[in-house]
């Protein structure tokens, strides 16, 4: 399979991130499994996966309908190209907001060769007509596109080649229930495991000659708010840092470097974790605080705080969401070496 190869103005074989270079995503794709022994973590979510290529490949078919759904950066892609790895298929690779026109939908679907996948990223963000027209396409393998206007419009139904969609989100309540009911299996992929991302940060290592000792894996998997994608990232930025020193190795002074300079602490968190636990801490007395208000404080649009913020202080159990709104606990008081309100130290009483 070609990188970068243009399919269609709205699909490509390879996914580029508004956020990263592609010369940023061509390395991450370096460093992707390329097989399933490689994708470390996930286990369940592979087992049943294994069983469904198997059965797909021994019946000659197209396997089901796939939903991946979770935080970014935890495999769903490479997943895909598991998959189609797998099954000896090609993989086109698509995002919902790319999808504007049924007709976009429609080019894509009839240039799909038997047995094909198209991967929808955030296809909870497709639009409502395409997801309408896309109904009939995984379920009967079918188009339905209406030619004319008023009383001279006619439906022309053209047949598709049996393929599988596989839908990736990190919202899975935003997608409508016909959406959801037509996936043959619907999978949630977890935050990963600190020896799950010590087995990625190895391999990695190994494939961009970085000499990184067990206990520097250990720390920068801590650090890696349990999602590959992000051990990935502070591996690089580590390795840069090496380069430049012009060592081949990553020492721990190399490491507490790269660390503080990324302002990354312990458990992970960055300025922008810290800047929200303190603000519900400092300005409203650890909450509740009301989602609008907090992101109207952090100067950050809702969508990024559910997403990218919330996910990991949730998991780690540094903040509670409830009916009234968004409240720390004690932990991340302790985290950040502050004291609850009303809970005067032995120290300041004397």
């Amino acid at each position: 399979m070609k990188q970068d190869k243009k399919i269609h103005p709205t699909i490509t074989e390879t996914v580029v991130s508004s956020s990263e270079t592609p010369e940023e995503e061509k390395l991450f794709t370096s460093l992707r499994a390329s097989s399933w022994n490689e994708f470390a973590g996930q286990k369940q979510v592979k087992k049943s996966l294994r069983v469904m290529i198997d059965a797909a490949k021994k019946r000659k078919e197209a396997i089901e309908h796939i939903l991946l759904y979770g935080p970014p950066g935890l495999g769903k892609t490479t997943m895909a190209h598991l998959i189609g790895k797998e099954l000896g298929v090609h993989v086109k690779i698509t995002s919902g907001p790319a999808i504007e026109r049924a007709g976009d939908l429609a080019a894509i679907l009839t240039n799909l060769s038997p047995k094909d996948i198209l991967f929808i990223d955030e296809i909870h963000r497709l639009n409502k007509v395409v997801e309408e027209t896309l109904y009939p396409a995984m379920e009967d393998f079918a188009l339905d596109i209406i030619i004319g206007k008023g009383p001279s419009a006619r439906t022309l139904r053209l047949d598709l080649p049996p393929f599988t969609i596989i839908g990736a989100t990190t919202r899975a309540g935003l997608l409508s229930s016909p959406m959801r009911d037509r996936f043959g299996v619907i999978f949630r992929l977890s935050f990963y495991q600190s020896k799950e991302l010590e087995e990625i940060l190895e391999r990695a290592a190994k494939k961009l000659h970085v000499n990184m000792k067990p206990q520097i894996r250990k720390i920068v998997a801590q650090r890696s708010r349990g999602t590959p994608r992000i051990a990935l990232r502070l591996l690089k930025r580590v390795r840069d840092v090496a380069e430049v020193r012009d060592r081949d190795d990553i020492s721990e002074e190399i490491l507490a470097d790269s660390l503080s300079m990324l302002d990354i602490d312990c458990l992970g968190l960055d300025d922008s974790d810290r800047r929200y636990l303190s603000i519900i801490i400092d300005k409203h007395n650890g909450g509740p605080i009301g989602i609008e208000t907090l992101s109207a404080a952090l100067s950050e649009d809702i969508g990024t705080i559910e997403e990218v913020i919330e996910p990991y202080l949730l998991q780690t159990g540094l903040i509670k969401r409830t009916n009234r709104g968004r409240v720390v606990t004690d932990q991340a008081y302790k985290h950040l070496k502050k004291t609850p309100l009303g809970k005067t130290s032995q120290k300041q009483l004397l």
